[in-house]
This record gives structure tokens, C-alpha cells and sequence, in this order.
């Protein structure tokens, strides 16, 4: 009976933490278990950036940047991915050369509802939508260099939060 309580002690409180979690530090994952996309702090009020992540492509390892940037009329999480971009004064072209995905950032309640990606403080969402994401990644130069051997679903759900 004793471990009983123990057992039903920490469930309530993994669900609570999870529930708890905020979005700077949400930890997402691919259906296939090939990919992992976790957030950071921004770390500054002036950012041009409502968010960042990194992508990590677990089969090589390699970690692709990740901004997200807010659009109006129509609001929109606007995000982007890149890979070795250069870094300083970059032109538009250099910019392009890097991005592997741009689009947006949906977020998707249990009912099929899509809405924009929760301020960092914010409760993390439990399912992202990258719309394209896999075969953006598929026709991208990380593809040819074998950094990726398999395209990611465009969906991720939340399995876990930083510390």
C-alpha cells in the first residue's frame, strides 16, 4: 500500500512538472525518434526574435539553428532554420545559402486546432507543426553531405523540459 502512494506520489508530480513546463525550455522530439528540437531563452527584451531553438539531427549529430520571429496581419510564428551560417554582416544570399527550413510554427491542440507558438514564459505547447519540415530537410545540403538520412515528420510532440 505504502509504495502504492509513493508510485501515485510521483506521477502526480511528473504530470504537474510537465504541465509546469515553460516553453523556453520545451524539448520536442519526431515520431520516429530521429530529431530532437529544443527551445532556449532569447535572453534579451530587444531580440527581433520571440524565440530560439536547436534542431539535432541524432543520427549525426549535427544541430541546426533555430529562430522564431513574430509576423503580424495576419500574426504568425514565423520560424526559421539554418545550418553553418556565417556569422557578423551577412548579406540576404548568405542567409539563403544556410536556411534549410522557413515557415511557420504552429502549435496543435488535441482536437486538431492550430494556433501560434506560446510566449517564452508561457506553458509549453505539447505538439508542434513545422509544416514542410521533412522535406525541406530531404532536398537540403545537409542531405547531401549524409548529415541526414531521414527525413523528420512534421510533427513534434513534447517529451520532456530542460532544466
Amino acid at each position: 500500500m505504502r509504495t502504492a502512494l509513493v508510485v501515485a506520489g510521483l506521477l502526480a508530480a511528473t504530470a504537474a512538472s510537465a504541465a509546469e513546463c515553460r516553453q523556453d525550455r520545451a524539448i520536442y522530439a519526431d515520431r520516429d525518434g530521429g530529431y530532437e528540437l529544443t527551445f532556449e531563452p532569447v535572453g534579451s527584451d530587444a531580440a527581433a526574435t520571440s524565440h530560439h531553438f536547436k534542431v539535432k539531427v541524432l543520427s549525426s549529430g549535427t544541430v541546426l539553428d533555430g529562430i522564431v520571429m513574430p509576423g503580424d496581419d495576419p500574426a504568425r510564428s514565423n520560424g526559421i532554420v539554418m545550418h553553418n551560417c556565417p556569422e557578423g554582416d551577412v548579406t540576404g544570399e548568405e542567409i539563403a545559402a544556410c536556411t534549410v527550413w522557413e515557415g511557420v510554427v504552429y502549435t496543435l491542440d488535441g482536437s486538431g486546432g492550430a494556433d501560434l507558438l506560446p510566449a517564452e514564459d508561457a506553458t509549453a505547447a505539447e505538439t508542434l507543426l513545422l509544416a514542410g519540415f521533412g522535406p525541406s530537410l530531404r532536398y537540403s545540403t545537409l542531405w547531401d553531405e549524409g548529415k541526414a538520412k531521414v527525413a523528420p515528420w512534421d510533427v513534434l510532440k513534447r517529451k520532456g523540459c530542460a532544466a
